[in-house]
């Protein structure tokens, strides 16, 4: 079965570019996308720009609202994501904790809805 696995953060608590921590970072994201490509669950992943490069589109009543930055205003961002194939829960659960940003941050685990 197929999972999301959607990395929330608050920019403010992740290292910055160009320090040694972040260059750390994206190790262990290299390390943990290695173990899950080798183990024939990754089908992708993506990191995501920074939240001041988002455009928010609503549509109601005919309207469309198109407003800078993200909908809805949280602590945690949408950072990335990677799409799993597991044989079930448990094992996609396994697999968001070891995700670096874990350790600061949320990583949602949600079932794809496929349509026949």
């Amino acid at each position: 079965m197929q999972y999301i696995l959607l990395i929330y953060a608050a920019e403010s608590v992740e290292p910055a570019y160009g320090t040694p921590e972040f260059d750390q970072l994206i190790a262990d994201y290299g390390t943990f996308s290695q173990e899950a490509s080798e183990a024939g669950v990754l089908l992708g992943g993506n990191a995501l720009q920074p939240v001041a490069t988002a455009t928010s589109v609503s549509t109601k009543g005919g309207q469309t609202t198109i407003t800078d930055g993200p909908f809805a205003e949280t602590r945690e961002m949408l950072g990335g994501y990677y799409l799993l194939d597991c044989k079930d829960l448990d094992e996609a659960l396994a697999y968001a904790a070891k995700i670096p940003s874990a350790a600061h941050g949320t990583v949602e685990v949600r079932p794809v809805m496929t349509f026949d």
